[in-house]
């Protein structure tokens, strides 16, 4: 069975999971009630809003996953992220070097104990134990997905050089200077406070050692008196379970603020010889179909089907649609360049206290 052959069987693997409602998968039979709940941290006006769901931040943020974890898999892979991508580079070798570009910017390698935070799945911490030798130890406080992630793990022959920790990435229950690098992946975009998130990633980690990641921004071209900017900054919030869009220079103050020196931050997506968002407008190959337009909408009249027929769970065809409009709103977002999901920073823990 060759590459591509694999990744469509394990794209199928997913689609099924959302109709038998896999072992793993907390409450799965409550995903109308769970997609209700969510919603309502949406509700009223901005700064009430916002300010909700940094209130309830844990809660939305596992109702958010464990609502989209199938359907992002099934459509995208086990990595959950996006990647700058060169001409004639395929999605899946561009999300590999995206990665391992992180890996190298951190200079991990055998016998170094690393911390992924939001490790989702677990997509980017196969990739990087394998390419570094590092032992990668991944941070999530979703049951669901770390419980998939230990099986693909096992599955991938990784088991010796991986593991799990259930907690939040705000309150992390390890000694201080415990790790030689942390990195996290489009992850701590759900922080509540970025400086109290940073705080806790410097207190985790050895003097002198490196943070490294890509956070989620609105661009400096963003104008919050633009009322279809601001509907487009809090359509992105609403579809991917934020709490709230910054500019690069809140990330920086932030880092700064928590003892970081920031070594760069720079938004990647500026450098990509192709769009970011392509693979959510989509091309009709054989693996890019599921990203397009038409292949959304016929996952979503098949989820439709099988909820229909009772086979798959209440709800399931609501939370794709959801998502699809959360794909809408970021594509939207890219064009105009008010959006970016890769604003890469690398800072480092000074050796010794300020």
């Amino acid at each position: 069975m060759n590459t591509q052959q694999r990744a469509m069987e394990g794209d199928l693997t997913r689609l099924k999971a959302i109709a038998r409602k896999e072992k793993d998968a907390v409450g799965r039979e409550k995903i109308d009630d769970t997609l209700k709940q969510y919603t309502k941290l949406f509700e009223g006006k901005d700064d009430q809003s916002i300010e909700a769901r940094k209130n309830n931040y844990t809660s939305m943020v596992n109702q958010f996953y464990d609502l989209a974890t199938d359907f992002y898999e099934f459509g995208w892979g086990q990595s959950f992220h996006f990647a700058t991508r060169h001409k004639f580079e395929s999605f899946e070798a561009s999300i590999a070097r995206h990665e391992m570009y992180l890996a190298h910017q951190l200079g991990l390698f055998p016998g170094m104990r690393v911390l992924d935070v939001g490790c989702g799945v677990g997509g980017p911490q196969r990739t990087i134990a394998r390419f570094s030798g590092a032992h990668v130890v991944g941070l999530n406080n979703n049951e669901y997905q770390i419980q998939r992630g230990k099986r693909l793990n096992e599955q991938a022959g990784l088991s010796h050089l991986t593991s799990f920790i259930k907690a939040d990435f705000m309150h992390v229950p390890q000694p201080d200077a415990s790790y030689d690098a942390i990195y996290q992946v489009e992850a701590t975009c759900h922080a509540p406070s970025k400086v109290e998130c940073y705080k806790e990633i410097f207190r985790l980690l050895k003097p002198g050692a490196l943070f490294g990641g890509y956070e989620w921004i609105v661009t400096n071209k963003y104008d919050k008196n633009n009322e279809e900017h601001r509907k487009i900054k809090r359509e992105i919030e609403l579809g991917n379970g934020l709490p709230e869009l910054e500019q690069p220079a809140a990330i920086v103050a932030a880092l700064k603020e928590a003892g970081f020196e920031v070594l760069t931050a720079t938004d990647l997506a500026e450098t990509s010889d192709l769009p970011w968002y392509l693979p959510l407008s989509g091309s009709f190959s054989i693996t890019g179909f599921l990203h397009t337009a038409v292949g959304r909408y016929l996952t979503g009249k098949l989820c439709q089907v099988l909820e229909w027929v009772k086979i798959a769970p209440g709800g399931a065809y609501d939370v794709n649609v959801w998502l699809q409009g959360a794909a809408i709103y970021l594509v939207e977002g890219g064009r105009k360049e008010i959006f970016s999901p890769m604003l890469f920073v690398l800072a480092r823990k000074p050796e010794t206290a300020n």
